[in-house]
């Protein structure tokens, strides 16, 4: 048995942000936004957050994988939505993973992606790395021109890895390109030259040089070089500095998708790992208060991973955004008025919300034993007019089957966010119905019949005691642009 990475997966949020909607909006203010307005960035819909993309970025590493043998999860982000709860332990339980699992939030650092994974790969058993990230900005700022929405996982353990480490470095410097507090909720950022010049390289070259050593490997063995920058060429100049071939720097997905923080590292090694060959090297540099620096080699059983969207598919499911304020809405950038059905009381009964746990956050059903009826939610008695048993279900995930809508309803008088509120009857194909929301659909493509497939997302929130709750949504099933 050989311990590496078994899996992968990421999630991109369906919505794009055109950047030249940000420019025309601002560049009365700063013209030289106008040099910017190139390309799109990752958009979260406003029920979605960093704990709702790290959900569906491991839903999809765990295709064909088992997933009562993972016996940790490391979730790393720098927008964590909760300070003093275990962000990780609401993903474990909305991924169903044993009770018994080990759960931890790595935080503090965009490099807190790479350094979850050398984490996971230092130690045994199997392990499930995640990172999402959903940076707040100021309309205008640099970060909101640069950063995206998304998310990467990885399932590292024994077995047949599809690509297995090869040699590692870490350097630690106390070196602040940026920084944000509780107070500030936005980023500060220094000069760009300095970042380039005192940061990145001098802090990178050295831990490229260390892990290339480790191996026994040149800088021309390197197939394809992973290095998060936003500041322009700036990965090409370090493949230089270091003798990496300038062909082998990969696409930082800045004009398709935007830098997604701690997950960026990760979401560009998933990129990069759906491209390659076996025996090809992937290098990966993850940097934020110093470097982490990892050197994979792939295995022919990457060439078995079927089944997941990953990047590319994320991002050919797409829906092109060009309404700004839309954007500020959802991220609370500015302050609009929601209306008198916007001010219901939705306190959490945290008491109760323990209690169906299982049926709330884990979308856990029943499967009566006697009849083999599904119904969700779980009850003692079985919902079959026919049968009627009492005591005879055992649990039954919901969570990855599809459905079709039953029946739908576009309503413009319940509050949303994003209005209409839309809902309907979800039949599930193996049987079971709930009326629930639905997510990422717009009112046009609502028809009886339509295919939907269930999404973890924001329920609502609690702005009076700063509390969210999650529960799922059925969203478009498949791949398709529309979806």
């Amino acid at each position: 048995m050989t311990y590496g990475i078994l899996s992968y997966g990421a999630y991109i949020p369906r919505l794009r942000l055109q950047r030249k909607a940000i420019a025309e909006a601002n560049s009365w203010f700063n013209a030289a936004l106008k040099s910017q307005g190139k390309g799109e960035r990752a958009m979260c819909n406003w029920d979605e957050d960093p704990v709702t993309m790290a959900v569906e970025a491991a839903r999809d590493a765990l295709v064909g994988q088992k997933r009562d043998g993972v016996s940790a999860l490391l979730f790393a982000s720098t927008t964590f939505p909760f300070l003093d709860r275990l962000n990780a332990g609401v993903v474990a339980g909305a991924l169903s993973l044993p009770e018994e699992i080990s759960s931890n939030d790595v935080a503090a650092t965009q490099r807190a992606g790479t350094s979850a994974l050398l984490q996971a790969l230092a130690g045994r058993g199997d392990t499930l790395v995640v990172a999402a990230e959903k940076r707040d900005s100021k309309a205008a700022s640099p970060v909101e021109m640069q950063a995206g929405d998304g998310a990467a996982a990885l399932l590292v353990g024994e077995g047949e890895p599809v690509a297995t480490l090869l040699a590692s470095a870490t350097r630690s410097a106390d070196f602040v390109d940026h920084y944000r507090t509780i107070e500030s909720g936005t980023d500060y950022g220094w000069e760009e030259r300095w970042i380039r010049d005192a940061g990145y390289m001098t802090i990178v070259p050295p831990a490229i040089a260390s892990v290339l050593e480790k191996a026994g490997l040149k800088a021309s063995d390197v197939t394809h070089f992973c290095m998060p920058a936003v500041l322009p060429k700036l990965a090409n100049t370090i493949a230089k500095a270091t003798g990496i071939p300038d062909a082998v720097v990969r696409d930082n997905l800045h004009a398709v998708c935007g830098e997604t923080g701690a997950a960026h590292p990760l979401v560009m090694l998933v990129a990069a790992l759906e491209d390659a060959k076996p025996g090809d090297k992937i290098l990966v540099a993850g940097f934020g208060q110093g470097v982490d620096a990892l050197l994979f080699e792939v295995t022919p059983a990457n060439a078995r991973q079927t089944g997941r969207l990953g990047v590319k598919g994320h991002l050919a499911r797409r829906r092109e955004e060009a309404n700004y304020n839309k954007f500020l809405a959802f991220n609370d950038v500015i302050e609009i008025e929601r209306g008198m059905r916007a001010e219901a009381d939705k306190l959490t009964a945290l008491s109760a919300m323990w209690r169906n746990r299982g049926a709330v956050t884990s979308f856990m059903g029943g499967n009566c034993t006697k009849c083999g009826t599904l119904q969700y939610p779980l009850s003692r008695v079985c919902v079959n007019p026919n049968c009627g048993a009492v005591d005879t279900q055992v649990p039954e995930p919901f969570a990855d089957k599809t459905g079709k809508i039953n029946s739908y309803t576009a309503d413009r008088l319940t509050y949303s966010p994003d209005p209409p509120a839309a809902y309907g009857m979800i039949q599930f194909e193996e049987g079971g119905r709930w009326m629930m929301d639905f997510t990422d659909v717009e009112e046009g493509d609502l028809e009886v019949g339509r295919p939907m497939r269930m999404m973890f997302r924001v329920k609502d929130v609690d702005t009076q005691r700063g509390f969210r709750r999650y529960f799922w949504k059925a969203a478009p099933a498949g791949g398709s642009a529309g979806a």
